[in-house]
């Protein structure tokens, strides 16, 4: 019995679940003031930017956290983290350790192994779609040398 075939779509599907929830926490943690509040000061109505920010990583987190469409909001995701890096942080510093910018590249990073490597077990769309959810083990055949 292979233990890693067995344990990997596990582990991914936790890892998912947990990143998508940490960011869904982060998105509320935004425009509701709740987990904490917001980093820094809260958006006003009119702040187009944080709003959308906070609607992308509390809706695309819960996706992601119950493997719903995961692929796609993943990549929303995570294009969303790399777009806050390069606007927010990057122009005050190279390194993410010195511009702050830590937790986006991390959140960037870790959406885009998810949309690559899809929502693991565990996952909403298994329950819709059992068949297409986990792909098909393909048999080696054995071919007659001629």
């Amino acid at each position: 019995m292979n233990l890693e075939a067995i344990s990997a779509p596990v582990v991914l599907a936790l890892y998912r679940t947990v990143v998508g929830f940490l960011f869904a926490c982060h998105g509320a943690a935004t425009p509701f003031g709740v987990l904490g509040g917001p980093h820094g000061p809260a958006p006003a109505v009119g702040q187009c930017r944080s709003v959308g920010a906070a609607i992308i990583q509390l809706a695309g987190g819960l996706l992601v956290a119950l493997g719903a469409g995961t692929r796609p909001a993943a990549v929303i995701c995570s294009g969303s983290m790399a777009y806050a890096y390069f606007v927010q942080h990057q122009p005050h510093a190279l390194f993410p350790i010195q511009n702050g910018g830590e937790l986006a590249a991390l959140f960037c990073w870790a959406f885009l192994l998810i949309a690559a490597l899809g929502p693991g077990t565990w996952s909403a769309n298994t329950l819709i779609r059992p068949t297409t959810a986990v792909a098909p083990r393909r048999e080696e055949v054995s071919r007659p040398d001629s």
